[in-house]
């Protein structure tokens, strides 16, 4: 099997449900990892870890402890941005956004076994990122989201919709989706959905991300 069929294969599997992003500053004084170690205690199977300002020493050593307790959960560990940071701890992947190095140059740097997603924003995004070589892609905002200082104005269902009929790549729905609007999302077509304040500001974290997964769970039966 090819590089390129395997990391396919691995999105397949993974990329199907609750896609959890870590955000230290809205964590409501809880640390990165009693927060991921709660949502994988809940299920998660996909952890992206996201942190803008924090100094990359620390980073780099919470990564290296959430590598290993991802393993040990069996799920997938993604990196957010920063390339030699995903190298560094063997993340499953990296996530990358527009304005970041681009695909091909971060597939030269990372090899061929690590995913690569792509943030994208319409649908002409979308169709470069497929044919750059992208093994998923970010679709959204959705909604409207606060969650960092440079998102774009929300696309809604227009572009969802549009991805879902043209594009044959897994995409994430992100941007401002929480509980009460996740059924909605699935019911345009997304098959993956991540969230952010709903997960890591909940009294009950791992309660809050099995909750989610029923949802989940509730569409597709």
């Amino acid at each position: 099997m090819s590089a390129q069929a395997k990391r396919a294969e691995k999105v397949a599997a993974y990329l199907n449900g609750l896609y959890c992003i870590t955000a230290e500053p809205l964590s409501c004084g809880r640390e990165n990892l009693d927060v991921v170690r709660a949502m994988l205690v809940g299920g998660a199977k996909v952890v992206q870890y996201r942190e803008k300002d924090m100094p990359m020493q620390r980073q780099y050593e919470q990564c290296l402890k959430l590598r290993e307790m991802t393993r040990e959960a069996n799920a997938l560990l993604i990196v957010d941005d920063h390339v030699h940071l995903a190298m560094a701890v063997g993340a499953d992947g990296v996530h990358i956004g527009q304005t970041d190095l681009p695909i091909e140059a971060v597939r030269a740097l990372v090899g061929a076994e690590m995913l690569i997603g792509l943030s994208t924003h319409d649908i002409g995004q979308a169709r470069d990122a497929v044919a750059r070589g992208a093994d998923y892609i970010g679709v959204g905002p959705i909604f409207e989201t606060h969650t960092k200082s440079d998102v774009v104005a929300p696309v809604g269902f227009a572009y969802l919709d549009a991805v879902v009929r043209e594009i044959r790549l897994p995409f994430v729905a992100i941007g401002g989706i929480k509980q009460h609007n996740l059924p909605d999302v699935l019911t345009h077509g997304a098959a993956c959905a991540a969230l952010v304040t709903e997960i890591v500001q909940a009294p009950d974290i791992s309660g809050m991300v099995k909750e989610l997964r029923q949802i989940f769970s509730a569409q597709t039966t």
